[in-house]
C-alpha cells in the first residue's frame, strides 16, 4: 500500500519527466542542463538529485516507460498473428506520440533509447513462445529491435511524411518478416507492395 511519501515521490518524478519531455521538444538532449529541467518543472535544483543521479538517469526513466508500453502492445502480436499487424501497431503507437519519439530517437538521446529498447525486448521475447526458425533467439531480438529503432528514427526525421501503413510495410519487409517468416500466412498475394515512388526513396536512402 502506497504512503503519502510514495505518492509525492511519484508526482515529483512525473513532473521531472514531463519537464524533460518539454525541453526535448526545443533542443537536443546533450544541450540540456539539469537546471533547465528543474526550472521547467518548477522544483528546486537539489530536489532533482533526490530522485535522479543525473539527467541521463531521468532520460532512462522516461524512455523505459514509453518503451515498455510499446513492447507490451506490439511484441506479443508477433506470436499470435501476421507480423505485419505487429508492425502496424508499433508504428501507430509511435505516430500518436511522435513528438516524444522524435525527441527520443533523433537527438542525442538515441543511443540510450536504443540500448533500453533492446534490453526490454530481450526480456519480453524471453517470455514468449520459442520460434523454430533456426536463428539464435537473442541475436534475432537484437537485430530486429535495433533495426526497428533505425527505421523509426529515419521515418521521424523525414520531411516528406510517410503514413503508418507505409512504414509498417517497410519494417515488416526489411526486418520483422524475414525473422518470423515461418508464421507468415502462405498466401502472400494480399500483401500490398510499396508504391514505386516510396520504394525508390528507400533504395536511395
Amino acid at each position: 500500500m502506497s504512503t503519502p511519501l510514495d505518492a509525492r515521490m511519484q508526482r515529483s518524478r512525473r513532473t521531472l519527466r514531463d519537464a524533460l519531455l518539454a525541453v526535448l521538444e526545443e533542443k537536443p538532449f546533450d544541450q540540456i542542463t539539469v537546471r533547465e529541467i528543474t526550472a521547467r518543472a518548477k522544483v528546486g535544483y537539489a530536489t532533482f538529485f533526490r530522485h535522479y543521479a543525473s539527467k541521463e538517469a531521468l532520460l532512462h526513466d522516461l524512455a523505459a516507460g514509453e518503451i515498455g508500453d510499446l513492447l507490451d502492445m506490439a511484441v506479443p502480436v508477433l506470436f499470435v498473428a501476421n507480423s505485419l499487424e505487429s508492425c502496424r501497431a508499433m508504428c501507430a503507437y509511435v505516430y500518436e506520440r511522435r513528438v516524444l519519439w522524435t525527441a527520443l530517437l533523433t537527438g542525442g538521446a538515441a543511443g540510450t533509447v536504443r540500448d533500453e529498447f533492446i534490453r526490454q525486448a530481450r526480456i519480453v521475447t524471453a517470455r514468449a513462445p520459442t520460434r523454430s526458425n533456426g536463428l539464435p533467439g537473442d541475436l534475432s531480438t537484437v537485430w530486429a529491435t535495433g533495426g526497428c529503432i533505425d527505421v523509426l528514427a529515419w521515418w521521424l526525421a523525414q520531411r516528406t511524411p510517410y503514413s503508418v501503413e507505409q512504414v509498417a510495410e517497410i519494417v515488416d519487409r526489411l526486418i520483422v518478416g524475414p525473422i518470423v517468416a515461418d508464421s507468415r500466412p502462405k498466401d502472400e498475394s494480399a500483401r500490398r507492395p510499396l508504391p514505386e515512388k516510396h520504394a525508390a526513396t528507400i533504395r536511395m536512402n
